[in-house]
């Protein structure tokens, strides 16, 4: 599980008011602070939000819950009037519920909410459980006559100074915790790691294939997956279409290796060879669920067999033969480095048959650009638009917790990322990347998108270096975009349609 924040502050707006002559409130403060401390102790950006927002009456939304469930951790500043708030105490009922999901609340001895007291409370003040069973770090001091005064840098330099000292002692127990939460949930992970491995399905093949097979099972046997077909499937044409179709129903991939020989034939009125049988069964699977496909057939595989050369003419040539497969050309290893690829992607439990429906019905193309681009995308938006594909550029105008808010929603239903490469410099390229990284993990239904790389202009050496080495899914329309730049996208997209 990755995390989208490493941090969500919860506090009551009444307390970040800022002081008479001062710009900033407490809690903006004090939010600039644990991010600048907690990055340094991570060595890279601390990702810390906070809901900016006046919520008023407004009921505890979908919206925040999507917040809270990619937070690592929650820091709560208390106050009388956080005590008092109902939408506060949700906000950590809400955390605590969702942590549970992603590692657990506590972590060792550490829990996931980490409890700041910007004033004293009142004596049998009510506050989630979580909040009374911990010491928490006192953002005030007690003067002689037992007055509380904040921590505020407003206060002088021995006030600043010692907030920042408690600032620093926070984002260093924070980032011990971030730690320990990461290696909980690896171990999970790998725990699980029988439980969530996809199941193959290896074709039957022809006698030139079998040696290649076999190896290719005990592989994969290995490594712990579980390969189908385990036994001798039926003869009978009826009864082998029926069992096929039940084994790749468990199947999250098939891998088909194709020979120069039509193999064995069912018997029954199709007189189909099993090869040409499970390759229509695996692509009528693709077509109902989302299924992976591995085709191996070796450059100048040739057949003497009138029925196998136009079966090998038709995985090289069409588009329905080979629909949703990566077809390899080269040699075994090449064949073992695409099963591995197919398999790393699948590397996580199996998302619900509703939810690949659901995720199915959005067909969702979201053109991630720089501002800049807008009108250079348009050839790409016509030509998906055309097909039917709901295509959603970014969010760029209002605050900057809304425009994220907008583009993570955006992010988080498209079925296709396209990484639109024009305007932006590498460094912007290199800014998205690590942003769609950090986003995979996240999905609420746990379907994967494709994403793709489209170059445009202006042309830069960076943009020729990428169109040199031939990146996988990577649209080069620096010239303009044609039918055939399309192709790689739309036979992914294609199955994600209902």
């Amino acid at each position: 599980m990755a995390f989208d924040r490493d941090v969500f502050i919860s506090y009551a707006h009444v307390d970040n008011l800022p002081l008479p002559g001062s710009e900033d409130g407490w809690v903006t403060v004090f939010h600039h602070a644990l991010t600048q401390f907690l990055s340094g102790f991570m060595g890279q950006n601390a990702q810390i939000w906070r809901d900016d927002r006046l919520r008023g009456n407004d009921a505890f939304t979908n919206e925040i819950m999507q917040q809270l469930r990619g937070t690592a951790a929650m820091v709560s500043v208390l106050t009388p009037r956080y005590a008092k708030s109902e939408w506060c105490t949700k906000e950590v009922a809400g955390f605590c519920d969702v942590a549970e999901e992603t590692g657990g609340v506590v972590q060792g001895n550490k829990a996931r909410v980490f409890k700041v007291l910007k004033t004293p409370l009142d004596a049998g003040a009510a506050l989630p459980q979580i909040l009374n069973e911990m010491l928490g770090y006192e953002f005030y001091e007690l003067d002689a006559q037992h007055t509380p005064r904040e921590l505020d840098p407003e206060f002088g330099q021995d006030s600043r100074r010692e907030f920042l000292r408690k600032v620093n002692q926070l984002a260093w127990d924070i980032k011990q915790l971030l730690s320990q939460l990461t290696k909980t949930i690896a171990t999970e992970q790998l725990a699980n790691h029988s439980l969530t491995n996809p199941v193959v399905y290896i074709a039957e093949c022809s006698h030139d294939r079998k040696a290649a097979r076999e190896s290719l099972a005990a592989e994969l046997s290995r490594y712990g997956y579980s390969v189908l077909p385990k036994r001798e499937l039926p003869r009978e044409e009826g009864e082998y279409v029926a069992e096929v179709r039940a084994l790749l129903a468990q199947c999250a991939l098939s891998v088909h290796l194709v020979g120069t020989g039509y193999g064995l034939v069912p018997d029954g009125l199709g007189q189909k060879s099993a090869a040409m049988l499970q390759n229509e069964l695996a692509v009528e699977r693709c077509k109902s669920a989302a299924f992976q496909r591995v085709i191996w057939l070796p450059d100048g595989t040739q057949s003497s067999q009138p029925q196998q050369q136009a079966f090998i003419s038709a995985l090289r040539d069409e588009a329905d033969a080979q629909f949703g497969a990566d077809l390899i050309n080269g040699d075994f290893e090449g064949l073992r480095a695409a099963v591995q690829t197919a398999l790393k992607k699948l590397e996580k439990p199996l998302p619900s048959t509703s939810a690949l429906e659901s995720a199915a019905t959005l067909r969702t193309v979201y053109v991630l650009c720089d501002e800049r681009d807008r009108s250079q995308t348009l050839p790409l938006l016509k030509a998906l638009k055309g097909r039917g594909f709901d295509v959603r550029l970014p969010v760029f105008t209002g605050d900057a917790s809304s425009v994220r808010s907008a583009n993570q929603e955006l992010l988080s239903s498209a079925t296709a990322v396209v990484l639109f490469y024009g305007a932006g410099d590498e460094a912007w390229k290199y800014h998205q990347q690590n942003e769609l990284k950090k986003q995979r993990g996240l999905r609420s239904l746990g379907v994967p998108y494709v994403e793709y790389t489209y170059l445009a202009l202006p042309d830069t050496e960076d943009k020729k270096l990428l169109a040199d080495l031939g990146e996988p899914r990577l649209i080069d329309a620096r010239a303009g975009l044609t039918e055939t730049h399309l192709h790689g996208l739309l036979r992914d997209l294609s199955q994600s349609q209902p």
